[in-house]
């Protein structure tokens, strides 16, 4: 006998601390779309999060369409996976609820270490985009709060007063304290690209995410070959669903790593493909969050710890719990250079 469920499905705006720049532009509120599923003993919670003009499932009638997928699970008792390939926000939300509803109503969703309280999971810092002196700034908060990986956000701003402040940071801490990645969110020309990536390859930068804007495979793969920079896919991987295409990009592009987001690149389930296919093609890949509150960043980094184990070290993009002056509580907290899950919660 199929499972019953009722799903209810509540939409809320979050505002944030301060405004969060990007190359795409300023966020300075959040809308996302909960669910919660109900089986007459217990109820899971899961977060909907598209973000405009970047997610592959973020339209005007988001909302009506979120309905009918949980329609069709209070019908049928189980999500409907395929049909969702195209929709990953709103995947990832009824997967993190299943889960909870499932583990009768424990935000515990996987057994892992990290899980149970055990382990932290080190964590990069993010510097978002602001003049010079603001990112100079904001980096200088981030290492002394402890952290020795940061992401500065890149491409707002004149690319020199980029480079001086790179420059400035690699005066003071050398790639043995500090460890630089950078996000250009597809802000370089793909004439200027090569150029600006030789520039910057002289401060010793772990990566740069996404050079050149999505879509140009045949550019950026030659960026990939001739970069003296390591380059990070991100925005590339939306809305490339369907497994057989996702081994065929990674074939043309051949990056040195890939950067996964549930909420974009097609929930906790679709996520695990791209790993899978990325190790097959040698490929490094990270998972980050993607400015989801604190229930969807629980279920981010629960999935993390159950995808690299549990001694993960290399930095992973889970530091945006305190992004927002009305988040929801999650027992999540930031110690040092480290996300933990507070014990026996």
């Amino acid at each position: 006998m199929k499972q019953k469920f009722n799903v209810k499905v509540t939409e809320r705006v979050l505002h944030f601390k301060q405004p969060a720049g990007t190359s795409r532009g300023v966020y300075t509120e959040r809308k996302s779309w909960f669910v919660e599923i109900a089986d007459g003993e217990a109820v899971g919670q899961g977060e909907c999060a598209p973000l405009p003009d970047l997610s592959c499932d973020a339209r005007a009638d988001y909302g009506e369409v979120l309905r009918h997928f949980c329609d069709e699970v209070e019908q049928t008792g189980e999500i409907p996976y395929e049909a969702m390939r195209d929709y990953p926000s709103m995947l990832f939300g009824l997967e993190t609820a299943m889960m909870e509803v499932e583990g009768q109503r424990s935000t515990v969703l996987f057994d892992t270490a990290f899980s149970r309280g055990e382990v932290g999971i080190p964590i990069n810092g993010l510097v978002w985009m602001g003049n010079h002196e603001e990112m100079l700034q904001r980096m200088e908060q981030k290492l002394e709060q402890g952290f020795r990986c940061v992401k500065l956000k890149i491409g707002a701003i004149d690319f020199e007063q980029e480079l001086d402040l790179i420059k400035r940071i690699r005066d003071r801490f050398s790639f043995h304290e500090v460890e630089l990645r950078l996000d250009a969110n597809g802000a370089f020309p793909y004439e200027e690209a090569l150029y600006k990536l030789e520039l910057l390859s002289q401060y010793n930068i772990h990566s740069i995410e996404q050079p050149i804007r999505q879509g140009q495979w045949a550019y950026m793969a030659e960026l990939c070959r001739e970069s003296p920079l390591p380059i990070a896919l991100d925005e590339e991987l939306i809305g490339v669903n369907d497994p057989e295409m996702k081994s065929h990009m990674l074939n043309v592009i051949k990056p040195a790593y890939i950067v996964l987001k549930p909420s974009l690149h097609g929930g906790m389930a679709g996520c695990r493909e791209w790993i899978e296919v990325a190790r097959l093609h040698d490929v490094g890949s990270w998972i980050t969050s993607a400015l989801e509150s604190n229930v969807g960043l629980n279920a981010i980094a629960q999935f993390c710890s159950s995808v690299y184990g549990d001694h993960i070290t290399m930095p992973q993009g889970l530091g945006t719990g305190q992004l927002f002056t009305d988040n929801i509580p999650m027992p999540l907290e930031i110690r040092d250079n480290q996300l933990w899950r507070l014990r026996n919660s």
